[in-house]
């Protein structure tokens, strides 16, 4: 019924203890919900049911079905894992988006030009940044309300506020 996309939400890092966890480089913002003991992932055009999710010291272990030991975890290192999951699916909370729901959108000025592209959603510390292809080269847009306040998933856009040397450098200007 409805259509489903394949979502990168992890990179396995090195082998952890003997057993066969390996360490995650999470790249999804609900772990809980994506790793989930059951849950199916594709690792290297494969499909691996999860068998356990722990966190260690800040850091995801994660157990795959038939990876019983440190070797078969080893193999893994630097395997993405992906899961598919509904197009139409949305994150819970209200103002809140996925990657794949940003990227490709256009940008609009603050008087409604289109002025480039999100290509890529860059998580930092201190807050997301899209990051907006424009003529003049690649800029990053921290994504908060303030310097965001329009995101039109429908009309497939995203307005920025009108902030000297957001889009342009100042010297520009």
């Amino acid at each position: 019924m409805g259509e489903f996309v394949d979502v990168l939400v992890g990179t396995i890092g090195r082998a952890h203890g003997l057993r066969g966890e390996v360490t995650v480089h999470v790249r999804t913002d609900e772990p809980e919900r994506r790793f989930a003991p059951g849950a199916v992932l594709t690792v290297g055009g494969r499909p691996r049911t999860v068998a356990s999710a722990r966190w260690h010291s800040g850091t995801l272990l994660l157990a795959l079905d038939k990876v019983t030991d440190r070797t078969g975890a080893e193999a893994l290192r630097g395997q993405e894992l992906w899961a598919s999951v509904r197009a139409d699916e949305a994150p819970a909370d209200e103002g809140e988006y996925w990657d794949r729901q940003l990227v490709g959108l256009g940008v609009l000025d603050a008087s409604g030009a289109t002025v480039g592209t999100i290509t890529e959603v860059l998580h930092l510390p201190a807050h997301d940044t899209l990051v907006v292809r424009t003529p003049s080269g690649e800029r990053l847009v921290p994504f908060v309300d303030a310097l965001v306040p329009v995101v039109d998933l429908a009309a497939g856009h995203v307005q920025v506020a009108d902030v000297e040397g957001l889009l342009t450098d100042t010297e520009d200007a």
